[in-house]
Formats: C-alpha cells, structure tokens, sequence
C-alpha cells in the first residue's frame, strides 16, 4: 500500500467505500470482552417518512463520537439502530403519494392500505441507511429494530394489558384535542400554540320571555351551535335578576339556562360566558360541575354535523363566515374587535386543532408521574446535560395531564381491546377465544410504543434476554431539548414502572439548528437544508466537525458555509502536515518509534522541541479526553485545533525543519519517530469526530496498523512530561512572535537582517536554542546574556522571562515607541485587574482546585514582572 495522499484533500475519494469496509469488518459490533465495561446507546429512531434533516444528523453525529471514544478507550460498546414507525406523519404521507394516482385510503381498505405503507417503509428504510453510511455512524446491524417489529409488538401490548389491569389505563368520553386533517385525536405536546390574526365576536343573547339581552364575546362563533348553557358569577349584581331564567340561541333558537359559576369573571368582558362543553376544555369543567349536557357539534373532518341545523356539511370556517352574516342580518352581532391571539396547531399537519368530546383511550399520569419525580433523588436519577433540563423535566412531570393515547389511524400498534355484540370489552395480550368479537380500530399514539425504546429494543419483556441483561439500562441518550416532553419524559416513567430502572444514565440535550440569520429551518421559509447536500460538497468530516463545535449542550447553533469552509480548511492542513510527515518518515517501523520515545523520555536523546511537543501531547489528551467525558465536545474541539493547528503544525513542525535539513541523522531519526507518534496521536484524538479521513491517513502510517476504529484511545503518559521544556519552548515561541511583531509595527521585513540583544535570566538555555532563534527572527547579530546594557534608540518587547532589544537606529522614533510601551502597560494592567478580581474572590478561592488557584497566582506574577519591566522601560525613554 501507497504511504502517499493526494496534493489536496478530496472527501469524495477519501470517504468512498471507507463505510462498506467498516461493515465488513465487523468492527462495529460489541467486542464481547466479558471484563471490559459496557458502554450503550439506542439511537433516536428516525420516522420513516423521508430523508434524515440537519437536527437528526446533529443526534447521531453526537452518539457517534460518543461511541466511538468509548469503543477506542475498550468498553464493550453497543450503539443499536432502528426506525420509528411514525404514524401521524407516515399515514398521511402515503395518503397523499395515493392521492396523486386518484386513490383514497378508504378505497384500498385497512389490509391493503397497510401493505403500501410497508412498502413506503422498507423504501425510506434503505434511504435513511444509505445516508447513515454517509454520515459513518459506527451502529451494529445485526441488532436493528424497528418499532413495528413482532418484539417490540410483544411489549407495547404487555404494557398496555399490565396498566389496564391496575386501572392505570381506560377507556372514556372527555374533550381531547383533534386534528380535522388526519381525522386524529392528539396529546397536549402534539399541539403547537402559534400567535395568528383573529377576532372577537361580540353577540347577544335574548333572555326567554322578554325583551331583554345579554352579550357574549367569543373567537369562535361557530361553537355557539354546541352551547348548553351561560354563566355568571353569583357575586356580579348586574345578572342576579337573571340567574335560573333562559337565554334562546340566536338562528337555532334552541334555549339553554343561565347558571353561576366562578368561572364567569366580573371583570373579564361582560362577565357573561357561553358555555360549550364539546369544544372547549374550561366550558367541559364547568358542564361537569353542573351535568350539563354536551353537544358535539362538529364531524371528523372538521365540518359542522347533523347538530349544526342548516350549516350542516359546512367546513367550520365557512360556517363561521355564514354564521356571522346570520347574526349580523339579524342585528344579534354587536361588534367585530381584531385581536392576536394564540391558537393551537397540529404538531404533523399544521391545522388548527379542535377542542373535541370523544371517546378515547387514556393513561392515568398520576403514580407514573410521581414515581419519576421520586426517581430523580435517588442514586438512579437520571442525570441531564445541561442540567437545567432536569428542572423542564420535573416541572413538566409535576404538571402533566393523563395522556390521550388512541389515534384514528391504520398505522401502528393497533389497540389491544376486543368487543361483541353483547357490549362486553376484552383487554389482553392476544385476541380473545370464541367468536363474535371485533379489535378496536384504533392504534396508538407513536410515543407509547417509542417510550419503550431503550429496553423493548434490549429483548424485554424476556428479562433474561443477553441484551437487556448487559446493556439495560443504556448509558447515554442524545437528542434536542424540543421532545423532552414527547419522548425523553415518557422512556423515564415507562422503564421505571416495567424494569424498575432508568432507562439511561445521562442525557445529553442539545438545541435547534437554525439558518445564518438565526431562524428557525423550515419549509414556508425555505432555508433547510439538506445534510447530503453538506456531504456531497464538503464531506461527512467536515460536517461532523462542524456540528460538534457548533455550541455548548442546550444550545442553539447556526448553520453557515463560511464555518463549513473552515472545517474543510482544518481538515486539509491536517492532509497536509500528514503528507509532510509521511514524505520525511515512511520507512520507519513502530519499533523504530517506540525506541526512538523512549530515550526522550529517559533524555538520552531528543531535543528541547520533541520534549515540548510530547508534554503539550499530554495536556491535549488529559483536556480532551476531560472535555468529552463532559459531553462539551466545542471545548474539546477548540483544545484539539489549538494544539494541531498552531503547537504542532506551525510550530513544531516548523521547528524540526532545523533538525530535518540539518546533518545529524540520528537526531533525525528521533524527530521522525515524535512526527509520527504525535500525529497517530492527534488522528485518534480526532477520530471520533472525524472518522473519514482519520482512517485513511491511519492506515498509511508506517509505524501502525489495523483499523483506527478499534485502534487504543489515547492516554497521558507522565513519562513525556518535561515541564522545564514546556516552558523553555514557550519562552523561545514568545521570543519570536515577539520579534516578528516588532518587525511588522517599522515595516522592517524578515529578510533584512536586524542586531537583537535579549536580556535573560535563562540566557544558558537561549544560547541553546540559538540556531532556533536565528532560523525564525534572521538576526545579523544576536547577543544573549543574563545583563547587558540596553541600547537607548531599540524597539523592545517584554516576555516571560526574558527582555528584548532591537536598535533599529534610523527606524525607531522615540515618542511613538513610548505610545506604544504605554499601550503595552495598559494591556498588563488590565491582565493584572481581572487576576487580582479572581483571586480576590473568596468563593473562587475556597472552590477551586487548589492547581487552578496556583495557576492565577503564577499569572499574578508574571503580568506583575511584565508591568513592571515595561514601566521601567518607559521611564528610561523619558529620561533620555
């Protein structure tokens, strides 16, 4: 094999086929090493209903690295895969691909509806893989579900007959949310509140018997043909006369009473309110209160029903339209006042949502909501990152409502009740004996069978299942904050009633990716955007990259090509430090390395720079790896391309150029072993995240082999750390960006040679490094000494440990070097200000690691030499 790359870095080539190898291989599977700690994660199942979006590809980005750190560091890791059925969403986009060839669902029948559904599944199945590969998320095939499967069939009906069976499940009438356009109940979390024009309609009401009124104020006047009743409050003066008397509804004609009731505020419109118990959930309160009869007024598909008189077969926008000519032709329409208000939609089809009396199954929250509150101070809780979250969890859990759980759908887990003629219900696993009976058409909601995820998937209800034993309960579940509610809450009080454990011991939230302009995508603005499209052009790495660095967890991120250009470029000054080090070191054997490291670490060989290098290894690695155990994935970015692209790229690679042209071949020896090591390094360190072109490079180092997948985590090793060459290096980088900012500020280039007297404590060790010092500043002398005199007309620069002159007589004035000393002060000042602001404060002090602490008074006294330096250098212009 080849040990040469491409002049430049090409996505397309380097990941083409990579994935299929991977497959292959197996590498992906648990290692089964019985003594290695499991480490697992169930992915998000995506819905079968299209292409992945840019949120789905942040999850199992995530998960991936995740997985893959675990998997390097030696767990025995398992990320298993799988699809959600989705049926709101796959239901009605099936229904509309009929529509396109004339076909209605009800004209195919269930069985037959059902079999294009599946064919739509297994056809978006393969895309949703396809694009996996794509992505390069590291799952095991072998254990992929889908929630529709005959397993996790078993469990959902095992847990609807286990919560019927303690009445925690139960059939009733009760108004509930419906979706005109999918003919579909839905949850509270299925409604999206949006803020729309609309307007108050102000009616009146004739009292019976007399040529009295009362008004009304609605935003929906067509549910008049519902109401049962009017209320006032008992209190109010101005209806005492009318209470037990009847109003007439106006066009129907029909009479209803009027009550009291402390729902009716006296100082809210009229204080008169209509009450509707079939559309509106505080008017269903009051009619319970009172055994006040309920009128649906509406059929399924949101038009007006027998009820509605001669609006009937309306849609109930065009009855409002109607109605409010009606009551204005009669003079029972006082007013119109437009109001913005908030008004719910459908989370799947986007219409606005009917308060509705039905009939439907529902879960009793009650005990299941205060077993997960409980849950959460015990030593199982589940711990959230951010862990604000945990706060959104609990006030939701302490405020939930029982869920509505039955959908008018085809598709999905159809409820396991029968009954018969006879009017008897039977509730069970499996369809009851005998003849007679009928299963109830409806299914359930997505959620209940998704709740069931982490452990359904794990082999349960066969809790001696190898899976579920090992793997159960999971470790680490990545998704955005937006379904908390939908799906995090409800895995929690599902696996803690049927396991008796959380289902994962941490959650990692993140947020919503929005456009440059910090909108949210979606389609009415047009400003998606399509993963593939992002891979196509700059490759699965850099889009990998650009989702981990994107923000801190919980936090929104903004998609911009100019941050996909940088993570190309990063990626290719990776290609090209690789294609460096290879040209200069593709004969040495991992022998050749291994020896080489050992004598630095001994300082037997090696110079100043490969001690350095190897420490600033070390610190990286213990950072990252610190960084990524916490899920902070930005700051571990931020470490890693701070160390590759400025330690190790411009910096040491750069400095070994001195070794690499000079003549002592041993000494070259040694410093192609640490090119090699430090970038095997930094390829693991980064393989995680950027999985691609991680292995392509891997597979090329002479001193490696096998897969990077499966290839050791890095790890600190103390015998590298060199502390007095750390600090020498830093001295002598400090040095020369010094010098060369000195050069930019009198326009004096590097090619012309320039006298450079420095003044140095550490003068022994700079003499040393001298030929470093003469390669990157180009002095035409260069003094080094622990005292010398300091030249009157010199630009100079204050460093850690060391004092910098260049006389640059002719070039330098005086008044402008002073300015620029005094800037130089002011900077020190302040660097001072905020070091002493930290140390001053008690709780930093008493909190932080005592390291930490040390680490801001060493800063305390180097700014304080600093200042105090630059400040005599000041004085000592004046005075001359």
């Amino acid at each position: 094999m080849t040990n040469e790359l491409t002049p430049k870095f090409n996505p397309t080539e380097v990941e083409a086929g990579r994935y299929e190898k991977w497959l292959e291989a197996d590498v992906f599977k648990p290692s089964g090493n019985p003594d290695a700690e499991p480490y697992s994660i169930v992915i998000p199942p995506p819905n079968v209903t299209g292409k992945l979006h840019l949120g789905h590809a942040w999850d199992t980005t995530l998960q991936d690295i995740i997985i893959r750190q675990k998997r390097m560091q030696g767990f025995d890791t398992l990320w298993l895969p799988g699809m959600d059925h989705a049926g709101i969403a796959t239901q009605a986009k099936v229904a509309v691909r009929l529509a396109e060839d004339g076909i209605l669902p009800q004209d195919l029948g269930r069985e037959k509806f059902l079999d294009k559904v599946w064919e739509w599944k297994d056809e978006y199945a393969t895309t949703i893989k396809e694009q996996w590969g794509k992505m390069g998320i590291s799952v095991d095939y072998s254990r992929e579900r889908f929630t529709l499967d005959e397993g996790l069939s078993q469990a959902v009906r095992k847990v609807f007959v286990q919560l019927y069976n303690k009445g925690w499940i139960y059939r009733g009438e009760k108004l509930i949310n419906w979706d005109p356009k999918a003919m579909t109940a839905l949850s509270d979390i299925e409604v999206i509140h949006k803020e729309i024009d609309g307007a108050f309609y102000h009616i009146t009401y004739q009292i019976e018997g007399s040529d009295e009124f009362v008004e009304i104020a609605t935003t929906r006047p067509e549910t008049f043909l519902g109401d049962t009743a009017v209320i006032v409050n008992e209190k109010d003066e101005r209806y005492k006369h009318l209470v037990g008397k009847n109003v007439i509804l106006p066009i129907i004609n029909r009479v209803i009473p009027i009550l009291t009731d402390d729902h009716a505020d006296m100082e809210k419109g009229t204080g008169v309110v209509k009450i509707t118990p079939a559309h509106d959930p505080n008017d269903f309160e009051v009619a319970m209160r009172h055994d006040l009869p309920m009128i649906n007024m509406m059929n399924n598909d949101g038009t007006i029903n027998e009820n509605g008189g001669k609006y009937e077969g309306l849609d109930r926008f065009e009855a409002r339209k109607q109605i409010v000519a009606d009551l204005k032709e009669l003079g029972q329409l006082v007013d119109i006042k437009p109001v913005r208000h908030e008004v719910g939609h459908s989370e799947r089809t986007g219409v606005v949502v009917e308060p509705r009396l039905s009939t439907q199954w529902f879960v009793k929250m009650d005990e299941l909501a205060k077993n997960a509150i409980a849950n959460q101070a015990t030593e199982d809780a589940v711990e959230f990152y951010p862990p604000r979250f945990n706060d959104t969890f609990m006030q939701w859990m302490e405020n939930v409502h029982d869920w509505v759980i039955s959908r008018q759908l085809w598709w999905g887990h159809q409820i396991p009740a029968w009954y018969n003629e006879a009017g008897e219900m039977y509730v069970g696993e499996e369809a009851p004996e005998g003849e007679g009976w009928t299963q109830d058409e409806d299914v359930l909601d997505t959620w209940f069978s998704s709740a069931l995820w982490p452990f359904s998937t794990m082999g349960w209800p066969d809790e001696n299942s190898a899976d579920f034993k090992r793997y159960f309960p999971t470790s680490t579940l990545v998704t955005g904050y937006d379904i908390i509610f939908f799906w995090v809450s409800r895995m929690i009080f599902q696996s803690l009633e049927f396991t008796g454990k959380s289902p994962f011991h941490n959650v990692l939230i993140h947020g919503l990716i929005r456009d440059e302009e910090g909108r949210k995508m979606s389609k009415s603005l047009g400003n998606g955007i399509d993963p593939m499209d992002v891979i196509e052009k700059y490759g699965a790495d850099a889009l990998r990259w650009f989702l981990s660095n994107g923000s801190a967890p919980g936090q929104d991120v903004r998609f911009s090509y100019d941050k996909m250009d940088a993570a190309w470029n990063f990626i290719n000054k990776i290609w090209n430090v690789s294609r460096y080090i290879l040209m200069n070191a593709e004969d040495v054997s991992a022998d050749a390395v291994s020896s080489a490291l050992t004598k630095v670490a001994n300082k037997t060989a090696g110079n100043v720079t490969d001690r350095w290098i190897l420490t600033r290894l070390n610190d990286t690695v213990e950072r990252v790896t610190e960084q990524m155990d916490k899920f902070e994935f930005g700051v571990a970015g931020h470490i890693l391309y701070n160390f590759i692209w400025d330690e190790f790229a411009n910096w040491y690679l750069e400095l070994t150029k001195e070794v690499m042209f000079g003549e002592d071949e041993a000494e070259k020896d040694i410093t192609r072993a640490v090119l090699l090591h430090v970038l095997d390094q930094v390829l693991r360190l980064l393989h995680p995240i950027m999985p691609f072109f991680t292995e392509e490079i891997f597979e090329k180092l002479p001193n490696t082999s096998g897969s990077i997948v499966v290839a050791e985590y890095p790890k600190v090793r103390p015998e590298f750390n060199d502390d007095k060459a750390s600090e020498g290096v830093a001295m002598l980088i400090e040095l020369i960006t010094a010098v060369r900012n000195i050069r930019a500020e009198v326009n004096t280039p590097l090619s012309k040679a320039v006298p450079m007297l420095i003044k140095s404590e550490h003068a022994d060790f700079l003499n040393a490094v001298s030929p470093y010092i003469s390669r990157f500043t180009n002095p035409s002398e260069l003094t080094i000494a622990k005292d010398l005199a300091v030249p009157e007309q010199a630009m100079s620069a204050v460093i850690t440990g060391a004092e910098l002159y260049l006389p640059l007589a002719g070039l330098i004035n005086i008044e402008e070097e002073i300015a620029r000393l005094e800037k130089e002060l002011a900077r020190w000042q302040k660097e001072l200000d905020l070091v002493n602001k930290k140390l001053g404060n008690e709780r930093f002090v008493a909190n932080a690691k005592a390291e930490v602490v040390q680490k801001e008074k060493d800063k305390l006294a180097d700014y304080q030499e600093k200042f105090d330096t630059v400040k005599a250098r000041i004085a000592e212009l004046k005075e001359n």
